[in-house]
């Protein structure tokens, strides 16, 4: 029987890459907001790592996650200046995952990654790294090319900047997917007593529809506005939403829907029992890495 053949570079660096590709995207998404180009740094790190001399490398995962927390940093400088022109409210594209894996994510929901996008990127990576990714500052600081006690000082004034974005009175997976579903029925339907019932007072709805589709060009603030907004859309298009799954969508309960002009996701911020945060996302643009599949309605690939 004729040996195998002995495995090429490439088959080496893909059968190393492979096990880290998951949490080198989830790196990248966390930095960027962004599923495609999470991707495509990635990629590029893939490349790099091909290219690379993996015998000298004692810690892939380490390695690679420095390379690609440069890349990223070098994506958001670029991504920062297009949002300064993006059409309307800018929202992260929607990471939905399968249920299989929703106990491997993190503890980063679409909330917190908002206030993320206020702090500047080498805050945001010292955070993301150390709170979520487990990384020590020593690690950090060769990624950052600081020393570690500046890194320390980069993750503390993030976490104080996000601090107020953590939810005080975190409501279950169950019973915020209850809340979600009450509340596509409501929207639905347009009952104003029914929707107010479900809102805070203070409650604020943002719409992502990246000049491409309709969306609100500005958030609408309060229980009041936030539900007459919603019956008017049910009043004058009725039965133009189709649930298709209630899901956790960046860690939010949430829900996504076929509307008559395409795809839509809703993330829902709960707060002792109330609606205190709706984020819409309607860009085509941001929806194109959803599958779809009767045996799994929405996922992330």
């Amino acid at each position: 029987m004729p040996r195998p053949p002995d495995p090429t570079p490439a088959d080496d660096a893909a059968a190393s890459f492979a096990p880290l590709r998951h949490r080198l995207v989830r790196v990248a998404y966390r930095m960027l907001g962004s599923v495609a180009e999470a991707e495509d740094v990635v990629q590029d790190a893939y490349l790099r790592w091909h290219r690379t001399d993996r015998a000298a490398v004692r810690d892939p995962a380490g390695f690679l996650t420095q390379v690609v927390t440069r890349l990223s940093l070098d994506v958001l400088k670029s991504a920062r200046m297009k949002r300064e022109t993006y059409v309307g409210p800018w929202l992260p594209e929607p990471l939905i995952a399968p249920e299989a894996e929703e106990e491997e994510g993190d503890d980063i929901t679409l909330t917190l990654m908002l206030a993320l996008e206020r702090l500047s990127p080498l805050e945001r990576a010292a955070f993301l790294l150390h709170d979520v990714f487990g990384l020590s500052f020593d690690d950090i600081a060769r990624t950052l090319d600081r020393d570690p006690a500046a890194c320390r000082q980069l993750a503390t004034r993030a976490r104080n900047h996000v601090r107020a974005a953590r939810p005080r009175f975190p409501v279950s997976e169950e019973r915020g997917l209850a809340i979600a579903g009450a509340f596509f029925e409501a929207s639905r339907s347009g009952d104003l007593a029914a929707l107010t019932a479900l809102l805070a007072d203070d409650v604020v709805f943002t719409g992502d529809g990246g000049g491409k589709r309709l969306a609100a060009l500005n958030p609408i603030h309060g229980a009041s506005r936030v539900a007459r907004f919603f019956a008017g859309i049910a009043r004058k298009k009725p039965d133009a939403s189709t649930l298709i799954s209630t899901r956790s969508i960046d860690g939010l309960p949430g829900f996504v829907t076929q509307e008559r002009d395409g795809l839509q996701t809703t993330a829902l911020a709960i707060e002792d029992g109330r609606i205190v945060a709706i984020y819409v996302v309607r860009n085509p643009d941001k929806l194109r890495h959803l599958r779809l599949p009767t045996s799994d309605p929405a996922r992330f690939h």
